[in-house]
């Protein structure tokens, strides 16, 4: 897998689609807590944000297929989804440890329902300084804050 950071005004609608194929699948995986309607709720708002965000990191294999992506936001990780076939090689730790490197990430904030990401972002040193009992668009979703601890 490669890192290509892509510009935003290469993000045409194909590519768009392909990033969102790795984000349902990705949520399908660890977002358990959440319904069939929710997710395709919120994946109505994805390409918005994935055209948007600052910095937008994509990993992909030889043929050129994403495996994984990553967004910042002035020093927020706001988003790094990794495809199910992808998990537990590395490559989401590599990707965060280019951002810290690169983009001086120290924040990030996640579900408290997906204790697997809880503990990623701990074993990688971050720590929870704040949660809220409900997500950023009101829903029931408590979110752990936590920042980067070196």
């Amino acid at each position: 897998m490669r890192f290509i950071e892509v510009e935003t005004k290469n993000r045409t609608a194909d590519f768009i689609n392909r990033l969102l194929t790795v984000w349902e699948s990705s949520v399908r995986a660890t977002h358990l807590f959440l319904s069939d309607s929710e997710i395709k709720k919120i994946k109505e708002y994805v390409p918005q944000a994935l055209a948007g965000i600052a910095h937008l990191m994509i990993a992909e294999d030889d043929r050129g297929c994403p495996g994984a992506f990553m967004g910042i936001k002035d020093g927020t990780l706001e988003m790094l989804f990794i495809s199910p076939e992808e998990r537990g090689k590395g490559l989401g730790k590599r990707l965060l440890q280019y951002g810290i490197k690169t983009y001086a990430v120290e924040r990030v904030a996640v579900n408290e329902q997906n204790p697997q990401a809880k503990g990623f972002y701990e074993h990688l040193g971050f720590q929870v300084y704040k949660r809220t009992d409900l997500d950023e668009q009101g829903n029931p979703y408590p979110l752990l804050y936590m920042s980067l601890n070196i």
